[in-house]
């Protein structure tokens, strides 16, 4: 069985609530950025060991959090030795705006990928785009290169839409499973 780790910043809950369901679908262990930017014991060991690590971040003026960024920022450390090369990697997140340049935010999160010399693990769920859709179904978002979910600003995290959670596990899902097939 493939290890696959969530490391994410959440900064009202709704990107915490997207890692649990990212984690529920990879049976991954979660790994909490907190609000100064660091990780808790033990967090860069679950990193190390991780066949695949998924990266989440609310998106912030276009692109990911600060505190998000202090932790891309120290992962120079792995990068200086290699330690990552050859994992995988998937990214998520969530914006108050229906597009929020959330995509931004995920190039961020590849562009972090493949400076450590990761495999990049895209969405794999075609969007909800037809007349019949509904904000409740599966990427009605239209994601190819990660999870994306919307919150409005004025939304709680017990709000958020039921088919953005069910996106976020079904991506954590196709991680696991990728992760699997490339297990060392």
């Amino acid at each position: 069985m493939s290890k696959v780790a969530v490391v994410f910043h959440s900064g009202y809950g709704h990107t915490l609530r997207m890692a649990q369901a990212v984690a529920e679908g990879a049976d991954a262990e979660l790994v909490a950025i907190d609000a100064d930017g660091n990780l808790p014991e033990g967090g860069w060991d679950t990193l190390a060991a991780a066949d695949a690590i998924i990266m989440g971040s609310p998106t912030y003026m276009g692109s990911v959090s600060w505190q998000f960024k202090k932790f891309a920022d120290a992962s120079s450390k792995p990068w200086y030795t290699q330690a990552w090369k050859d994992k995988l990697f998937a990214g998520f997140t969530n914006s108050a705006a229906l597009n929020g340049d959330k995509l931004s935010t995920l190039t961020y999160l590849f562009t972090l990928a493949m400076q450590h010399g990761g495999l990049w693990v895209s969405q794999g769920v075609l969007p909800s785009n037809t007349r019949a859709a509904q904000r409740s179904d599966a990427n009605y978002l239209g994601s190819y290169s990660g999870a994306m979910a919307q919150s409005p600003s004025d939304a709680g995290a017990g709000e958020m839409a039921p088919g953005d959670l069910e996106t976020a596990r079904s991506f954590g899902e196709r991680v696991a499973e990728v992760a699997s097939r490339f297990r060392r």
